[in-house]
């Protein structure tokens, strides 16, 4: 019996001393800290981000950087930010690495249990500055002077861009007062950039042109400050012409635009060899585009009243591009005038190449929507000086 009981008591202590230990693991647990975390951000001396390297911790303070061993380590990215966690509590050591080079750190950054803890690397710092040796202090300097330029280059650019998109935009809606103020303020900040001059150039010539347009609706005879606007547009262009010239990298684009603008101004200035040569050297800047440009030549010579020059560069226009409709129009305007009557027969008689081209129109054109009226313009014309009218043109049968 009273071994029976001794066994029973022996069971009870064990009972109890396993529900001990089993409670003081459960406490051992639960006493365990809760791991910190950290964020930061890293940038050079000149307030660049660093985009690459990493953050390592360590609390190693004895060994050397080869030997020393690291609890955590964390990635940079590329805005120059970090973070991670799984940092047992405690103070570290956190260093900057870059290439495995470590290039700056701080020390006693104590972290608490649970902690998220924001820790910035800022190299622009006066202590790093003063740190650096005389020659790392001298290449800051020139970098700091280089990128401050770059800087204004920049803004400058920005606001260039600026005022020539408006220039451009005034120009479209006509408001070219405003157009030549933002130009005449961009060629002045920047006269070796020829797309300004083009723009000013344009605004001036459009202030030209409506300016003409206004004298003649009021019945006026030629104005001497209308012609003076197409020659101060003429200059813009070509000082758009030579400063692209002179740039590292002449832009043919820039070329053939301004010779071609230039050539316009002056027809309407009156200097007709001046227009035929601008309207030749744009052809020669972009001969892929000698049928447009020589074809302008040609419409600004007719509407200016130069028919003979204007069927000359008519001429141009087609040996160029042997499929431009207009071309063969303007060159039949040009050349009807010189029309006769045969005293015999009493018939219209055309001069040379003026049918031929008149007919080699409505063939290029019957099929284009938009020319119908001039085709129909050019064969009345032809009926009625007995010419035949000649078209490999079929219009396509409507389905019923």
């Amino acid at each position: 019996m009273i071994n029976r009981i001794g066994r029973k008591m022996s069971a009870g202590r064990g009972a109890a001393l396993a529900l001990v230990f089993a409670l003081g693991a459960s406490l051992s647990a639960k006493a365990q800290p809760a791991p910190a975390s950290i964020h930061g951000h890293v940038n050079n001396p000149i307030g660049s981000a660093i985009t690459k390297g990493e953050v390592r911790l360590t609390q190693d303070r004895s060994g050397d950087e080869k030997s020393r061993k690291y609890t955590n380590t964390f990635p940079i990215d590329t805005n120059g930010d970090f973070k991670g966690t799984g940092i047992a509590p405690g103070s570290y050591v956190a260093i900057v690495y870059v290439d495995d080079k470590s290039i700056d750190f701080q020390d006693n950054v104590t972290f608490a249990a649970g902690e998220d803890k924001m820790v910035n690397f800022d190299m622009s710092r006066k202590e790093y500055i003063d740190k650096m040796t005389p020659e790392e202090k001298k290449q800051l300097e020139e970098f700091k002077k280089k990128n401050a330029d770059v800087t204004q280059a920049n803004a400058k650019i920005a606001n260039l861009n600026a005022l020539l998109t408006q220039a451009r935009a005034d120009t479209k809606a006509g408001n070219f007062d405003a157009a030549i103020s933002s130009m005449q303020q961009a060629t002045t900040a920047k006269p070796d950039e020829g797309i300004l001059w083009v723009a000013l150039g344009d605004a001036q010539l459009g202030s030209a042109d409506a300016a003409a347009k206004a004298a003649k609706a009021a019945g006026k005879p030629a104005d001497p400050a209308v012609q003076a606007k197409y020659t101060e547009a003429a200059a813009s262009y070509k000082k758009a012409v030579d400063a692209n010239a002179a740039s590292k990298k002449p832009n043919p684009e820039t070329t053939a635009a301004a010779y071609n603008q230039m050539g316009q101004a002056l027809a309407k200035s009156g200097d007709g060899k001046g227009a035929g040569d601008a309207y030749e050297q744009a052809a020669k800047a972009k001969p892929d585009n000698a049928g447009m440009y020589y074809y302008n030549e040609a419409a600004t010579l007719y509407n200016a009243g130069k028919l003979d020059d204007a069927a000359v560069a008519a001429d141009k226009a087609i040996a160029a591009d042997p499929k431009r409709a207009d071309a063969y129009y303007i060159k039949g305007q040009s050349l009807i005038p010189k029309a006769s009557v045969d005293p015999k027969t009493q018939k219209i008689v055309a001069p040379p190449g003026c049918v031929e081209a008149y007919q080699e129109f409505v063939d290029l054109a019957s099929a284009n929507p938009a020319e119908q009226a001039r085709v129909e313009e050019v064969k009345g014309i032809l009926t009625g000086i007995g010419a035949e009218i000649k078209s490999s043109y079929k219009a396509t049968k409507s389905k019923k």
